[in-house]
C-alpha cells in the first residue's frame, strides 16, 4: 500500500506556491495604492482644484478595484485573513465554557 503522506519535496512545492501567491497579492496591493494615488492626484491637479476629492468619479476606480483586491486577499489568505487562525476552535471553547458556567449557576 502506498504512503500518502507528503514528502519533503511536496511540502516544499506547496510552501513555494503559497509564498508566490502571497507575493502576488502584495504586488497587487502596491500597484493598487500607487495607481490610485496617481489617479486621484492627477484628477485634482488637472481639473483645477481639490474639490474633485468630493466627487464620486474620483473614487470609483478605488472602490471597484478595491473590491477585486479584497477577493484576491480572500483567495490567498482565506478566512484566516478575516477571522484569524483557529477562530472556530476558540469560539467553540468559549461557548462550551459559557455553557459550563451557566449550568453551575
Amino acid at each position: 500500500m502506498k504512503n500518502y503522506n507528503y514528502t519533503e519535496e511536496q511540502k516544499y512545492i506547496k510552501a513555494k506556491k503559497k509564498v508566490k501567491a502571497i507575493k502576488g497579492f502584495y504586488v497587487h496591493l502596491m500597484v493598487y495604492l500607487i495607481v490610485n494615488a496617481f489617479l486621484i492626484l492627477s484628477n485634482a491637479l488637472s481639473y483645477g482644484g481639490w474639490h474633485v476629492f468630493w466627487e464620486w468619479q474620483s473614487y470609483s476606480t478605488l472602490l471597484f478595484w478595491g473590491i477585486g483586491l479584497a477577493f484576491h486577499a480572500f483567495g490567498v489568505f482565506g478566512l484566516d485573513f478575516i477571522l484569524g487562525k483557529n477562530w472556530e476552535d476558540r469560539k467553540i471553547k468559549e461557548f462550551m465554557n459559557k455553557d459550563k458556567r451557566d449550568t453551575w449557576e
